[in-house]
């Protein structure tokens, strides 16, 4: 028997979970391996990271029809600047940044974040039951449905009336940077997580989808996810790309660093993220494809970590996947 709190819930129509272990892939590589369909760089490098010039692996403990950029227009939108505030505030309170010593980061800026991988991520608008603004990240896993933090599209414990549980809507702006909005944005009001976050506010089930009713993936990609053992785990270096709070508004940021530990439902690793990058992919590069292996929820004083794709999470992304395909 499955475990409960592993159950589907949604704000619309639940999904069935559908019992398979085998990855999802993303969108095959385009002929040549060097360049997307629009002739951007696929950037793999060494040590299982992102090739990001000027970046190095820290010592420390779709290709389809459909792609290409949008221009994000002439007029200025104003509305960007509503949204500050990581929506992880809104359920845990206010808490201390969650970079360890130097600073790690890079910067992914325009025009590269309209390449492939980049604008897989996708920088998110919340707006929480009670009209209250906040910043997270999710990551497209097919043409119209992204991976997040269940904490992003439902809130809990926040203390303030009217602000708990699902959030109103979420406007989804892939490959964004600062004003630029290359693919321009798509906005859900439908999304998932599971009994055991919405119930329980349990950080172990701290996972969810959002649903658009468009195939804006389609013309950005996405990345696959799968479940893996703890000794390959260990092993795998954890990339992370996301749309932190503590930097310039709407800016990419990526970093990668080994796995320092796992357990049955979280993956630890000493990758440098901040407020606002909640939801985000931490994904392998194995063989030259992009995997999730857990989807990034929290800050810690020595580690971060993610909720990690075991079989039952694997098992509703997949659902939530299928069920919804446009």
């Amino acid at each position: 028997m499955g475990d409960p709190l592993d159950e589907s819930v949604s704000n619309g129509i639940a999904a069935e979970a559908i019992d398979e272990d085998a990855p999802e892939t993303g969108p095959a590589p385009p002929e040549s391996a060097d360049t997307d369909a629009d002739g951007g760089a696929i950037e793999a490098g060494g040590d299982g990271m992102e090739s990001v010039e000027g970046y190095e692996l820290p010592t420390m403990s779709t290709d389809g029809d459909e792609f290409g950029p949008e221009s994000a227009g002439d007029e200025p939108d104003l509305t960007l600047a509503e949204y500050q505030f990581d929506i992880g505030n809104a359920s845990f309170g206010f808490g201390p940044e969650t970079v360890h010593g130097m600073d790690d980061r890079v910067q992914i800026s325009a025009p590269r974040t309209a390449n492939y991988p980049w604008r897989v991520h996708c920088s998110l608008l919340i707006k929480a039951a009670d009209n209250s603004n906040w910043i997270g990240t999710g990551w497209f896993i097919s043409p119209n449905v992204l991976i997040t933090a269940g904490h992003v599209v439902n809130i809990r414990g926040s203390g303030v009336p009217g602000r708990d549980g699902w959030v109103n809507q979420i406007r989804v702006i892939p490959g964004r940077d600062g004003v630029v909005k290359p693919f321009g944005e798509a906005v859900s009001t439908k999304f998932y997580s599971v009994r055991g976050w919405t119930g329980n506010g349990d950080g172990d089930y701290d996972y969810g989808a959002i649903v658009l009713d468009e195939k804006l993936g389609s013309r950005t990609g996405w990345i696959g996810f799968g479940t893996y053992d703890d000794a390959d785990l260990r092993r795998t270096t954890a990339n992370i790309s996301g749309y932190p709070g503590d930097k310039p508004s709407g800016t990419q940021w990526y970093a990668a660093r080994t796995v320092d530990s796992v357990g049955p439902r979280k993956v630890f690793y000493d990758v440098d993220t901040a407020g606002g990058q909640s939801g985000s992919a931490v994904y392998r590069i194995k063989d030259g494809s992009r995997y999730g292996i857990a989807v990034h929820a929290y800050g810690g004083a020595v580690v971060n970590s993610g909720t990690r794709i075991n079989r039952a999470v694997f098992a509703n992304m997949k659902a939530w996947k299928t069920d919804n395909a446009l």
